[in-house]
Formats: C-alpha cells, sequence, structure tokens
C-alpha cells in the first residue's frame, strides 16, 4: 500500500495517537507515498467533467492538504485560487511543491467549519476530507461552505460507491471504523477518522437543507456497477440565490 517513500509503521501509530492536526503535521512530509491521497486518476477525472461547465473564476481547494485539489482548481479557474487547511505542515508542504501556470494561489490556515472569507467564490472542491468531519458537524461544514459562495456557485466533490455489505472491503472499513471508535472512547484528543459515515443519501438532504440544488454526476472513466449504477460520482451542489445565515460553529478542528 505504501510507496519506499512512504511513511513507516511506527510513524503511523504516532500519528493515530496524536490530535488530528498534529497527525497530519506529522504525517505531511510523506503523505504523498500514502495511500490516503486522492489517486490522480479522481483528480484527472474531476478536472474534465469541470471544464465541460467551466471556466470558473475563483476557486477554493476545502481541506486541501498538500494541494492536489489546487491543481485541480488551476486547470479549471481563470481567477484566483485558495487553499484552505488547519494543518501547518500540510500546507508548508503544498506550499513547497512546484505549481504549473495557471492562476495565483494563496494558502490560509483556518478550520473549515469557521471559514475566514465572505461570498467570494464560484467554486470549491474537496477531496478527502470528509471522514474527519462527525455527522453532527456536517451541517456546520456545508453551511460554511455555502456562506463563502456567490449565488450560482458549486461545491463539487467525488464520492465512490459503498462496497457490497459483506465483501472484504466492507469488512476493512468496517473494522478500521470500529478500531478508531475504541481508540477514541480511551484516549484524548481524538482522531477523527471514519470511512463509513459520510453517506450519500444524507449528504443530499444535509446539502439540500443548507441552501444547495444537488446533481450527481458519473463519472465515465470509472465505469459501472453490476447493477449499473456507476462506481464514482460527482456531487454538484449548486448554490441558491438565498442562504440562512451559517450555524455557530462546532469546537473542534477539521482535517485535510
Amino acid at each position: 500500500m505504501f510507496s519506499p517513500e512512504g511513511p513507516r509503521l511506527r510513524e503511523l501509530l504516532a500519528q493515530a495517537l496524536s490530535s488530528v492536526e498534529h497527525g497530519y503535521d506529522l504525517l505531511a512530509p510523506k503523505f504523498d507515498h500514502t495511500p490516503f491521497r486522492t489517486p490522480d486518476s479522481v483528480l484527472d477525472a474531476t478536472a474534465s467533467a469541470l471544464r465541460r461547465t467551466g471556466p470558473f473564476d475563483t476557486g477554493l481547494d476545502l481541506c486541501c492538504g498538500t494541494g492536489a485539489g489546487v491543481e485541480v482548481l488551476s486547470r479549471v479557474c481563470r481567477g484566483s485560487v485558495t487553499g484552505v487547511d488547519f494543518s501547518a505542515g500540510m500546507l508548508s508542504v503544498a506550499r513547497r511543491r512546484a505549481r504549473p501556470p495557471g492562476p495565483p494561489v494563496r494558502w490560509v490556515r483556518a478550520d473549515a467549519r469557521a471559514l475566514p472569507f465572505g461570498p467570494v467564490f464560484d467554486l470549491v472542491v474537496s477531496f478527502g476530507a470528509f471522514g474527519h468531519f462527525l455527522p453532527r458537524e456536517v451541517p456546520v461544514l456545508f453551511a460554511q461552505v455555502r456562506s463563502v459562495l456567490r449565488p450560482g456557485g458549486r461545491f463539487v466533490f467525488p464520492v465512490v460507491a459503498p462496497p457490497r455489505p459483506g465483501s472484504p472491503t466492507s469488512v476493512m472499513l468496517l473494522g478500521f471504523d470500529t478500531v478508531m471508535r475504541v481508540r477514541n472512547a480511551v484516549r484524548r484528543p481524538p482522531f477523527v477518522m471514519y470511512y463509513r459515515t459520510f453517506r450519500l443519501g444524507d449528504v443530499r438532504r444535509e446539502l439540500t437543507r443548507a441552501g444547495f440544488r444537488v446533481e450527481l454526476w458519473p463519472l465515465p472513466e470509472f465505469g459501472r456497477r453490476r447493477d449499473g449504477s456507476p462506481k464514482v460520482r460527482l456531487v454538484v451542489a449548486g448554490a441558491q440565490e438565498a442562504a440562512a445565515p451559517p450555524p455557530e460553529p462546532v469546537s473542534g478542528r477539521p482535517a485535510p
């Protein structure tokens, strides 16, 4: 699962026993050599789908990590691009990485549930971050995203179809979530990372409540399952003209 340049087991254990923020600070130098980074195939497919409806002006990569999503935005935005994350270590790596020609990029350290922006973005993307938010935090997160989008702006992120119940992948994810719940029950601060809490039906409902009009775009690059459903979809949430004030931020911090 890991390349030779990736973290050793001892380093992964140190991360898992830390807070989310400190854990990602530790992992940042080797993050791009782990399977936790969003695959290039997903990034490329997302960029391809966005090109068909763009271009956009300003873009925000929510929980940007080392900046893979910023590179997607740089392909489809003609104005400025912003990466926001709460891990100083991840942002430090993102700043050092070579960038392709494109719009100017800025990096901001902030909590995704208390974003320090007004409604200035036309496009917000996020890749692989939602497992770091508890279900009760998702309404606040979505409301914050809605508050930084201009009317008609879009919030876009890929979702992979869940594995079949009882399949090896399903059992592995259930086991991982169970281990994390036990770890968080006996050790503080918690390390929030769950794979089975971000369900598409709940996501659509909360996005609608936050003032979005939700569409699901199949990503044909990944094919379909036996039942005909797409293996990977792009959630495209368009900001409605009027938005309710965002809920008060929840205590705690998100992860990249």
